[in-house]
C-alpha cells in the first residue's frame, strides 16, 4: 500500500500559547499502524488506488484514511444527495457512493474526460455507477445550473477538492446548495504548510489563505479543521 505520512501541523500565532495542547507527532511507523488497524478498503478501492499510484499526477488522489473518513461522514449524516467538486480518477466519489443508500446520488464535477474515464471503469466494477452523475464542465457552471434548477438548500454533503483558485467560488455556491445541518468538506486547507511562508504569493497559496479566512469569518456555519492528509475543514451550515 502507498502510505503518505501527514504534513507538519501549523500552530497559529496566539497571544497566549500556554494553554495549547501539544499534538502527538505522528511518525511514518505510527501512521502505518493507524492505517493497519482502522482502514477498511474494498477490493475495487484498492485496485483503483494502485492504478492511480502510477499516474503522473498521483498526488492529486486523496489518502486512504480520508476516503474512509468521507464515507463515515456520509453515513453519519444519513446523506442522500451529495456533490463532489474535483473527481480525478474517482477514489473519493467511489468512497462516497459506496456509503450512500440505494437511492443516494452524488453529482461529480470535473473537466477531464481522460481522468474520469478511469473513474468510470471502477465505478462500474463496484456497481455504483447509477449513483454517480458525472458532469464534465467547469464546476462553477454546474453549481450555478443547480441553483437555477431550484436545488438550493437540498444537498446533504459536499466535498471540495479541485483547482484552488476557485475555492472561494466553490465554497459560496456550495453553501447555497447545502441544506441546514448539511456538511461541506474542504480539502487541502493546510496546503503542505506553504501558506505559512508569507513570501509565497502564488495563486494557489493565496487562494487557500482566502478560503480559510472566508470560512473562519462566516457566522452562518460551524467549523473544525483537521490535520488529516493535507488538511480538511468541515463546515456545518447552521
Amino acid at each position: 500500500q502507498t502510505r503518505r505520512p501527514p504534513p507538519l501541523v501549523y500552530i497559529p500565532h496566539m497571544s497566549n500559547t500556554s494553554t495549547l495542547k501539544r499534538e502527538l507527532q505522528i511518525s511514518p511507523e505510527l501512521f502505518s499502524y493507524i492505517l493497519d488497524v482502522s482502514v477498511k478498503e474494498s477490493d475495487v478501492q484498492r485496485r483503483l488506488r494502485d492504478e492511480t499510484a502510477n499516474h503522473p499526477r498521483a498526488g492529486m488522489q486523496i489518502s486512504i484514511d480520508e476516503g474512509q473518513f468521507l464515507a463515515f461522514l456520509v453515513k453519519l449524516l444519513g446523506a442522500v444527495n451529495c456533490i463532489e467538486i474535483g473527481v480525478f480518477t474517482g477514489y473519493s466519489s467511489l468512497s462516497v457512493a459506496q456509503a450512500l443508500p440505494h437511492d443516494g446520488k452524488i453529482i461529480a464535477c470535473d473537466v477531464s474526460e481522460e481522468y474520469t474515464s478511469i473513474a468510470r471503469r471502477y465505478w462500474a466494477e463496484a456497481n455504483v455507477q447509477d449513483k454517480i452523475d458525472l458532469r464534465i464542465a467547469p464546476a462553477v457552471d454546474t453549481l450555478d445550473k443547480l441553483v437555477q434548477e431550484g436545488r438550493s438548500g437540498t444537498f446533504d454533503f459536499i466535498f471540495i477538492d479541485a483547482d484552488k483558485e476557485n475555492y472561494v467560488n466553490y465554497y459560496e455556491r456550495g453553501l447555497n446548495l447545502l441544506r441546514r445541518g448539511g456538511v461541506m468538506a474542504v480539502d487541502n486547507v493546510l496546503w503542505h504548510g506553504q501558506f505559512v511562508d508569507q513570501a509565497d504569493q502564488s495563486v494557489d497559496t493565496k487562494a487557500i489563505r482566502a478560503v480559510n479566512e472566508r470560512i473562519k469569518n462566516d457566522q452562518s456555519v460551524d467549523i473544525t479543521m483537521l490535520p488529516m492528509a493535507d488538511g480538511i475543514t468541515l463546515v456545518r451550515k447552521k
